[in-house]
């Protein structure tokens, strides 16, 4: 099936929707950039490659603020409300839909997936502290979302390490990965099997979820 993009106005603007869908979709993995790229990052691109293959339709979602070309991202609240504007048309293919972003769009997703009625959420390299900062830690956000969450952190990313969040956090590490999830090049592990980490473990985590479909 054809990709396809579609705009939706927002209170916070015009937002952009890349959809990959997939045939007999059981699912739909909407996915939110970071506040310091966007939709071309690495793992967005290797998960809506890989998983409409496996019954996944991937929407990748570009924030009002990315969309009109702007360099930084506006504050968290307009995030948010960005988000939340969009929500209504990742619902209508009328299957659940899990909520996932990467970094600052991790942060968007378990601020509001619970209230926008997300089946789960997906923390691609959530951003636990600012880098050297733990002190001033993330973790409420993360723990207070109300719903199943999958955390995939890279091995030495520097706004949290794997071994740094709360007990009892699902997560999944990709050795070696930094917050962009690149690997060196002397890693034991390549690029290409870090990105196969991060498709194959969000496929079966998204398999092991209720299949329940939205009436």
């Amino acid at each position: 099936m054809s990709v396809t993009a579609e705009t939706v106005e927002t209170d916070a603007g015009t937002a952009r929707i890349t959809w990959h869908p997939a045939r007999d979709a059981h699912t739909v993995l909407a996915l939110g950039h970071g506040a310091g790229g966007g939709i071309e990052a690495r793992d967005l691109r290797a998960l809506a490659e890989a998983l409409p293959a496996r019954g996944v339709t991937v929407a990748l979602v570009e924030q009002p603020w990315r969309v009109a070309g702007k360099k930084v991202a506006p504050a968290p609240k307009t995030l948010d409300v960005g988000w939340r504007g969009l929500w209504p048309v990742l619902e209508k293919p009328g299957l659940p839909v899990v909520a996932g972003g990467r970094s600052a769009g991790a942060r968007v997703v378990c601020r509001t997936g619970a209230e926008l009625g997300a089946r789960a959420v997906l923390a691609l390299s959530f951003p636990l502290h600012p880098p050297g900062k733990p002190e001033k830690s993330r973790a409420d956000e993360l723990t207070g979302a109300g719903l199943p969450v999958l955390v995939v952190q890279g091995g030495r990313d520097p706004f949290g390490r794997p071994e740094e969040f709360p007990a009892g956090t699902e997560i999944v590490e990709v050795p070696y990965g930094d917050h962009g999830f690149a690997v060196p090049k002397k890693a034991e592990l390549g690029q290409e099997e870090a990105l196969a980490v991060i498709t194959g473990s969000v496929d079966e985590w998204l398999r092991r979820l209720p299949r329940l479909r939205r009436e």
